[in-house]
């Protein structure tokens, strides 16, 4: 497995992110076009793309970081396939050596179906054994997600 770390997409590249949010995320934040996810990581400003491919070039994972709200967040989605094989440690290692601070949402629900019918498991233990400290009063609640914001700092 190899990481490579760039400022935009290919277009096979945008494909497979795509398909892999789609099929990893609960249903219920799928985009319905290619176009549609498209926008959404267009309106992302300053990105970074860590890509974990297989030795083929198959993506079987993908990591944004960006700019909002005057902080650096992150977005990560790993294949079912590599899931808890060290793969989205190893993405996340890769990413803190670019950045010194790291935000993101994490779904903390457990159940929620998926695409093929799954149920999608909360990562929120994974972040928090890598690092991660859970800010409690910083949620989402909707009828599309309930999250909780995390925070990773290098110096803490």
């Amino acid at each position: 497995m190899e990481i490579s770390v760039q400022n935009f997409l290919t277009p096979p590249q945008l494909q497979a992110a795509y398909q892999l949010w789609n099929e990893e995320y609960p249903a219920k934040l799928q985009y319905h076009s290619i176009n549609d996810f498209n926008n959404y990581l267009d309106n992302l400003e300053q990105k970074a793309y860590f890509l974990l491919s297989d030795q083929d070039g198959v993506l079987l994972g993908w990591s944004a970081t960006f700019l909002r709200d005057g902080e650096r967040w992150f977005a990560i989605i790993l294949s079912s396939a590599v899931q808890g094989k060290k793969q989205g440690t190893r993405i996340l290692e890769e990413i803190k050596k670019h950045e010194t601070h790291l935000a993101g949402w994490v779904i903390d629900k457990e159940g929620e179906l998926k695409a093929n019918g799954n149920r999608y498991t909360s990562p929120l233990a994974f972040y928090i054994k890598n690092g991660f400290t859970v800010l409690n009063g910083q949620r989402i609640e909707s009828d599309k997600l309930s999250a909780v914001k995390i925070s990773w700092r290098a110096d803490s």
